[in-house]
């Protein structure tokens, strides 16, 4: 599963040809979540309110970015990098 950011220790990832609807997979200290492209935790838990509202505004931010990597792992190519917040 590629890695397509990493920032203040969060570590976002998507699969190649995964299930509908978008997602992420998100990882932060020890701690998984599925992230659906609305900002909602739909599997798992971060059991950091700090991590959950900055992989929202992420989100939020780069949500052009997340929808152009869906289609790409869709269609099993390379995944691009998405950038951090700063």
């Amino acid at each position: 599963m590629p890695e397509i950011c990493r920032f203040f220790g969060i570590i976002i990832k998507m699969f190649f040809d995964d299930h509908d609807p978008l997602h992420i997979h998100v990882e932060y200290q020890g701690n998984k979540a599925v992230f659906d492209i609305q900002g909602n935790i739909i599997k798992g838990e971060l059991k950091s309110r700090v991590a959950i509202r900055l992989v929202r505004e992420w989100i939020d931010l780069r949500h052009k970015e997340l929808m152009e990597d869906w289609e790409l792992a869709q269609a099993g190519k390379e995944l691009k990098k998405i950038s951090p917040l700063d």
